[in-house]
């Protein structure tokens, strides 16, 4: 059985077959969020099916492409949909693609998700930068033997989500009249969704948005020394006292409503690069 190191080895030798140069950045998109990278001039499109080792999605709305093109002059891959743990996936299937992107070369990785709003003072349709986050999985994909060839075996995570990114973000924003939140996202197992004393809790421990993906993939990226610029999409609002149940078929509508705008943002930020 071949090693998960060589697995991706493989995934990678395919891809580089078809791409020019060594790519800047990855943007991993989220539920709904698959035209977040209308901007981009696609030279390469490939399914994951047909990528040696790569997981394939099973969620609505993940469209399982992964594309290369140009983004302001930039080489950027952009990757249509990710993979969850609640989908039975492990977390170093998860972050297969952020290893795979890792060996590819790039610097930076642009993050995006579907997130529940717990900060009242946000409304459906806000795009939040996130500042931190808080692991609630109860996994971590650096679990086990240490690839030294790939990052440390303790990464530091105080600055998970790198400040000049933040700041190029924010103001890319206010140039294109985007206004955005920041705020600390909670990824949990999922799928269910949170019961009113969750929601209590995790306002309690300082969420402001709360989803089911990117603590592991970021993780990753930390570990491979990428920096990386999280924007969750507001899909609704938890009030644990005048709690209404969400569908996800409102949610996935709220994401791909906003993601035109989450395009202008990640590509006004890697044209400031």
């Amino acid at each position: 059985m071949l090693k998960y190191q060589d697995k991706v080895a493989e995934a990678v030798a395919y891809i580089k077959k078809m791409i020019p140069e060594k790519p800047f950045a990855g943007v991993l998109t989220g539920t709904g969020l698959g035209d977040s990278g209308q901007s981009l001039a696609v030279s390469v499109s490939l399914a994951y099916e047909d990528i040696p080792h790569f997981p394939v999605s099973t969620v609505q709305s993940h469209m399982g492409k992964f594309l290369v093109g140009r983004m302001a002059n930039r080489l950027i891959i952009v990757m249509q949909g990710r993979f969850h743990l609640y989908e039975g996936y492990s977390p170093l299937d998860v972050t297969f693609p952020i290893r795979v992107m890792q060996a590819l070369g790039i610097e930076v990785l642009f993050v995006t998700n579907a997130a529940g709003g717990l900060n009242p003072a946000f409304n459906a349709g806000d795009i939040m930068i996130i500042e931190d986050h808080i692991n609630l999985t109860g996994v971590n994909p650096l679990v086990g033997p240490n690839n030294d060839d790939w990052g440390e075996r303790f990464p530091d995570m105080t600055e998970a989500y790198d400040n000049h990114l933040i700041s190029l973000s924010e103001s890319a924003g206010r140039e294109v009249g985007i206004p955005l939140r920041k705020g600390v996202y909670a990824g949990l197992l999922g799928p269910s969704l949170e019961t009113p004393a969750e929601v209590r809790f995790l306002k309690t421990i300082g969420a402001e948005a709360v989803g089911f993906s990117t603590t592991q993939e970021v993780i990753a990226a930390v570990h491979g020394r990428i920096k990386v610029l999280g924007l969750s999409i507001i899909t609704n609002i938890h009030d644990p006292d005048h709690l209404i149940p969400a569908s996800v078929e409102e949610i996935i509508e709220v994401a791909k409503s906003a993601a035109p705008r989450v395009d202008t943002i990640v590509s006004s930020v890697v044209g400031m690069m």
